[in-house]
């Protein structure tokens, strides 16, 4: 109920139905970008995986639609079985569409194969982040990659069902002494189905806090399932003002799980949510 509230409250006090319609148009998304003195550091992406039932070109056209111009490629969008020029090519039809591929992943690691190639692929891609989750065992070989080729990994956490990293700080006890190139995605909606407050999380683990995927649940246990921004139990005032608060400089991407055949308007609306409590938060 607080946070029904809390929604109302922004949807009363700022312009959230104006920044939805900005997230639709290429003319006020090109305005959203453009620097002001009071835009947060961070910026707003999508994870390819909201797409995950549609083509490159389509994912290209629906960031596009949605305003984001940061892109963290799923391997159905970038295979990780493609050739050299495969993967060159798909990640210039994405640069060449104004759209920038800063990330790849999430990339399951359980063997020591599946590291390098996870290392090979984001280096042919010419990204400097990889989005994964490798076994325990293997973190001291992920270590050693991410310092030689001068790549990052964030290792993404999935909830309580999850047995390998549930939770940001599951993660973050794994890697503390490692070397800072391994880090973590923080997921705000697998955080909160966790019972953990997601802003907490990016307070307490901000030295190491690499990627953000931002989506809403329905529930704070593991049976919460992906809603638009607002509607339901993350209080997304607080998450976007601990990213602002530990001044994140990095990208935070919309991961819309819900609606796989038509992602478009809840990706939207969600994009115009966030836009429009950034905007509030940083005018108070």
């Amino acid at each position: 109920m607080k946070n029904r509230s809390s929604r109302r409250d922004f949807l009363k006090h700022s312009s959230l139905a104006a920044a939805a319609s900005f997230a639709l148009t290429g003319s006020s998304a090109q305005a959203a970008d453009q620097p002001t003195p009071d835009k947060p550091a961070f910026k707003l992406g999508l994870a390819s995986y909201t797409t995950r039932n549609f083509t490159l070109d389509q994912t290209i056209e629906i960031a596009k639609r949605a305003g984001l111009t940061h892109l963290s490629l799923k391997d159905m969008h970038l295979p990780l079985t493609a050739s050299d020029e495969e993967i060159k090519a798909g990640i210039a039809k994405i640069c060449d569409a104004g759209i920038i591929p800063y990330a790849v992943g999430v990339i399951y690691m359980k063997t020591a194969e599946d590291v390098n190639r996870a290392f090979n692929y984001a280096k042919t891609a010419g990204v400097r982040l990889i989005v994964g989750v490798p076994n325990h065992e293997l973190l001291p070989l992920v270590n050693q990659r991410a310092i030689e080729y001068d790549i990052e990994v964030a290792i993404h956490n999935h909830g309580p069902t999850d047995k390998v990293y549930p939770t940001p700080e599951s993660a973050y006890e794994k890697i503390k002494n490692l070397d800072k190139r391994l880090g973590l995605c923080i997921d705000a909606g697998h955080t909160q189905r966790s019972g953990i407050n997601p802003a907490h999380d990016v307070e307490r683990f901000a030295d190491r806090l690499l990627d953000v995927h931002l989506k809403d649940v329905s529930a704070s246990t593991k049976e919460g399932t992906t809603v638009e921004m607002g509607r339901g139990v993350i209080d997304i005032p607080a998450l976007l003002s601990a990213l602002l608060k530990i001044n994140y400089s990095r990208i935070a991407s919309f991961e819309y799980e819900k609606d796989a055949r038509d992602p478009l308007p809840g990706t939207a609306e969600s994009v115009g949510y966030t836009r429009g409590v950034l905007a509030t938060l940083q005018r108070t």
